[in-house]
């Protein structure tokens, strides 16, 4: 039986009843759920905690996914975002990459594989933060001329 993963989520969508029964589903997979309903909501969240992973919807009222994905990248360039929309095409997958989303998947989601991907972002992220950790720790040595 695969270990169970232990990830910090937000999931960010408009729609109410989609958050709620979503998030209790990965709870009930022992992540850790944190909620946005909208792009503005995610901004904030971000900037106050730090997540694994984020699973950001693509389509939603004022500020769209797209632009959310943008303004978190900006924010923090290490975020791994996941796109989740309905209204997948080729055009908005390749514009969520080019963003920097770390996957684009489409609804209704398949919780196993969405499990995968959250895991694997999770995991690049740690390397991503271990890395950065080791050039601060370089960059000290060399200021002090060890």
């Amino acid at each position: 039986m695969p270990e169970e993963l232990k990830a910090n989520v937000l999931i960010v969508d408009d729609e109410e009843q989609f958050l709620n029964v979503f998030s209790q589903r990965l709870k009930g997979r022992g992540l850790t759920i944190d909620t946005a309903a909208s792009g503005e909501e995610a901004i904030k969240h971000a900037k106050d905690r730090d997540f694994d992973a984020i699973v950001l919807d693509m389509v939603m009222p004022g500020l769209g996914g797209i632009e959310t994905l943008k303004r978190l990248r900006t924010e923090n360039p290490d975020l791994q975002i996941i796109i989740l929309t309905g209204y997948a095409t080729v055009e908005k997958g390749v514009e969520a990459i080019k963003e920097g989303a770390v996957d684009f998947m489409e609804k209704p989601v398949d919780i196993n594989k969405l499990m995968e991907r959250i895991g694997a972002a999770k995991h690049k992220r740690v390397l991503l933060v271990e890395k950065k950790a080791e050039e601060h720790v370089k960059n000290i040595l060399q200021s002090k001329g060890w």
